[in-house]
C-alpha cells in the first residue's frame, strides 16, 4: 500500500532563474517629511486637510521612510529579495509640478538608488504613484490635456539623473483607480464626483502623458527597459442575466481595457467608442500606443459586476460569494490571477508582466511573543504565488512576483487603519517587526520556489 506523502514533502514548485521576488511600496504611502526639504504640496495633502481620510490620520510622517530607508533597504535584503519596485514623488522634484528642479528631491533618491544596489537589489523605479503636484490640479489635473508635458518633462529630469542605474522604469501606477475613485467618485484625491466623463478623460489623458513620457525617455536612454503598471481584475457578471453580462463587459471596458488597449493596441475598447469620441482627438492614440519592455499588473481579486441604472456607466458591485474576505471586504480569489495572466497570453501576444502588487490587509495582533503570526496573509501571498507558477507552467510570460506592501503603511482614504505590510510598523515608536508572511517570502525568495 502506496504511504501517502506528508505535506511538508510535497513537491516544490521552481521558478526560473531568472524569477525576480521582492516587495513594493509608494512613496507618499512610506515616506512622510511632508514638508522637508523642499518637498511641494500633493493633491493628498489636500483631501488630507479636507478631513476626508476616515480614521482621521495624515502621512506626515507615515513610516518615516525618508529617514529610515536604509533600515527599510536592509529589511529587503534580509528577505532574500532581488527586486524593489519604489516610486519617485513628483511633488519632492519639482514642487509646483513643472518648472524649478528641486536638488534635495533628486539627492534623496540618489540615495536611496545607490542604498539598493548596494544591496544587490534591482530598482524599479516608477514615477507617479497618484501624488499629482496641487500646482498642477489647480490648473485641471487629469482632466486637462495640457498635463503631457509636464509629466514627461518630469520623466526626462528623472531618468537624466538616475537612469545611469536604474534600468527599470514604470510611468503610471493603476491610472484606473486614478479616474474612478478620484475623479467619477470622491473616494481618493482629488474627490470631484464627475461622473463618468471625469473617469473617462481622466483615463485618456493619464494614457497621453503616459505616452508622452515614454517617448522623451527613450528619446535620450536605449539601454533602460520601459512599461507601465495597472490594476487588472477579470470583471464577472453578477448573474446569467443579459443586463449583468452587459454590465460585466461595460466595467472590463473601464477597469482593464481603456488602459491596456490603449498602450498595447492603440485602441479605445468598442463598448465606449461612442462616449470617448468628444475627448479622443485627432492621433491620440497614436500617441498613446507604445511598445513597453514590461508591465506590472497587480491583482487583489475580481469585479463580480451587476446592472444598475444608479450608477456610472449603469454598473455597480454585486455579491462575489466568496468563502473568505479580507478586512477590505475584498474577496479571496487565487484563482483570478491565473485567469488575467492567461488572458494577457492569448489577447497581448504573450508580454513580459510581473506582478507588481498582491498582497492583503488583516488586522494583525502582536502575540505575547512580540511577533504577527499573520496566518491570513501569509495563505494569500502563497495561494497567489501557486497560481503565479500554475500559469507559468501553461506558458505565461512571467518575470517576477513583487508582495504588496514591504512596510504597513498609510492606505489612502483608510489611512493608518488598514494594514498591508509583510512587515508591522508600530505608528508611535516606527519600530519595524517582520512579520511570518516576511519569513515565508524569504523562504519561497531564498529556494526560488514555493
Amino acid at each position: 500500500m502506496a504511504v501517502p506523502t506528508p505535506a511538508s514533502a510535497a513537491p516544490k514548485r521552481t521558478f526560473p532563474k531568472d524569477f525576480l521576488w521582492g516587495a513594493s511600496t509608494a512613496a507618499y504611502q512610506i515616506e512622510g517629511a511632508y514638508n522637508e526639504d523642499g518637498r511641494g504640496k500633493d493633491v493628498w495633502d489636500t483631501y488630507t486637510e479636507q478631513g476626508r481620510i476616515m480614521d482621521g490620520t495624515s502621512a506626515k510622517v507615515a513610516c518615516d521612510h525618508y529617514h529610515r530607508y536604509p533600515e527599510d533597504v536592509a529589511l529587503l535584503k534580509a528577505a532574500n529579495f532581488n527586486a524593489y519596485r519604489f516610486s519617485i514623488a513628483w511633488p519632492r522634484i519639482l514642487p509646483t509640478g513643472e518648472g524649478a528642479v528641486n536638488p534635495k528631491g533628486l539627492d534623496f533618491y540618489d540615495r536611496l538608488v545607490d542604498e539598493i544596489l548596494k544591496a544587490g537589489i534591482r530598482p524599479f523605479a516608477c514615477l507617479y504613484h497618484w501624488d499629482l503636484p496641487q500646482a498642477l490640479m489647480d490648473k485641471g489635473g487629469w482632466q486637462s490635456r495640457d498635463m503631457a508635458g509636464p509629466f514627461a518633462e518630469y520623466a526626462r529630469i528623472v531618468t537624466r539623473r538616475l537612469g545611469d542605474r536604474v534600468k527599470d522604469w514604470v510611468m503610471l501606477n493603476e491610472p484606473n483607480v486614478v479616474a474612478i475613485f478620484g475623479y467619477g467618485l470622491t473616494d481618493q484625491a482629488p474627490g470631484l464626483n464627475l461622473g463618468e466623463m471625469g473617469v473617462l478623460k481622466a483615463l485618456h489623458h493619464q494614457n497621453l502623458a503616459q505616452g508622452a513620457a515614454l517617448r522623451a525617455i527613450r528619446a535620450e536612454h536605449s539601454d533602460v527597459r520601459l512599461g507601465t503598471v495597472t490594476n487588472i481584475q477579470p470583471c464577472r457578471p453578477d448573474t446569467e442575466s443579459e443586463a449583468d453580462r452587459a454590465a460585466a463587459i461595460r466595467w472590463d471596458a473601464v477597469w482593464n481595457r481603456v488602459t491596456v488597449d490603449g498602450l498595447l493596441r492603440g485602441a479605445v475598447p468598442d463598448v465606449l467608442a461612442e462616449k470617448m469620441a468628444p475627448i479622443v482627438k485627432a492621433g491620440d492614440m497614436e500617441a498613446v500606443k507604445f511598445p513597453i519592455d514590461m508591465l506590472g499588473i497587480n491583482y487583489y481579486s475580481r469585479c463580480t459586476m451587476k446592472h444598475d441604472p444608479d450608477h456610472m456607466f449603469d454598473v455597480w458591485w454585486g455579491d462575489p460569494k466568496a468563502e473568505r474576505y479580507t478586512v477590505m471586504g475584498w474577496p479571496v480569489q487565487p484563482d483570478g490571477l491565473y485567469d488575467l495572466l492567461m488572458e494577457f497570453k492569448h489577447l497581448y501576444g504573450n508580454p513580459a508582466v510581473y506582478i507588481a502588487e498582491n498582497g492583503a490587509a488583516y488586522d494583525d495582533v502582536v502575540s505575547p511573543d512580540g511577533q504577527i503570526h499573520d496566518s491570513e496573509r501569509a495563505r494569500f501571498i502563497k495561494e497567489h504565488i501557486e497560481q503565479v507558477h500554475r500559469a507559468l507552467t501553461d506558458g505565461a510570460n512571467i518575470k517576477g512576483y513583487l508582495a504588496w506592501s514591504l512596510l504597513d503603511n498609510f492606505e489612502w482614504s483608510f489611512g493608518l487603519s488598514k494594514r498591508f505590510g509583510i512587515v508591522r510598523v508600530d505608528y508611535d515608536t516606527l519600530v519595524r517587526t517582520p512579520k511570518d508572511s516576511y519569513r515565508m517570502l524569504a523562504e519561497i525568495a531564498k529556494a526560488n520556489a514555493v
